[in-house]
């Protein structure tokens, strides 16, 4: 299992640890409109999932940003960008920054990614930071357990994993 910290003080993740080359698991977040979302819904692309504690603090909004600043550059790839933010915040999110290349997700309801994928925090019912990339048939092609929440993920290695799967 994945092993990071959160400020420094170790934390606990729920769930399954994911892996280069395992089929990516199912999960059911919330669109900014409250619709379920599942990953089937973004069948025959390349998926960066990009996994933040909360859009409403600074690395999380630079790590959405730059994402979507790269997924411009990209054909046929996703970037679905995951918190437990609420729906609301999201979408108040998204409409004060002017992304277009992101979709916002919530796992507030039921964490049901953040088990899935092994990166819900027991203590703080956070998600740890993470990045997966997914391709088109839904095989796990690059994965990033962040140790630190706090810090940023390696951009340049996810946006690379992506162009190879698309």
């Amino acid at each position: 299992m994945a092993s990071i910290t959160f400020k420094n003080n170790p934390v606990t993740l729920l769930g399954d640890e994911v892996k280069v080359g395992d089929q990516a698991p199912e999960f059911t977040v919330l669109a900014n409109d409250l619709s379920p979302f599942h990953l089937k819904d973004s069948a025959e692309k390349v998926k960066i999932i990009s996994v933040v504690p909360s859009l409403d603090t600074g690395v999380c909004d630079a790590q959405t940003r730059k994402f979507n600043e790269e997924a411009s550059k990209l054909s046929n790839t996703e970037v679905l960008t995951i918190s437990v933010d609420l729906p609301f915040a999201q979408k108040r999110w998204c409409g004060d920054s002017g992304l277009e290349h992101v979709i916002t997700l919530s796992d507030h309801r039921d964490l049901s990614f953040g088990k899935a994928y092994g990166v819900a925090i027991e203590e703080m019912r956070l998600l740890a930071r993470a990045v997966f990339v997914i391709d088109t048939d839904d095989k796990v092609t690059y994965v990033e357990y962040v140790k630190e929440a706090t810090d940023h993920p390696d951009y340049e290695a996810a946006i690379e994993a992506a162009k190879k799967a698309e």
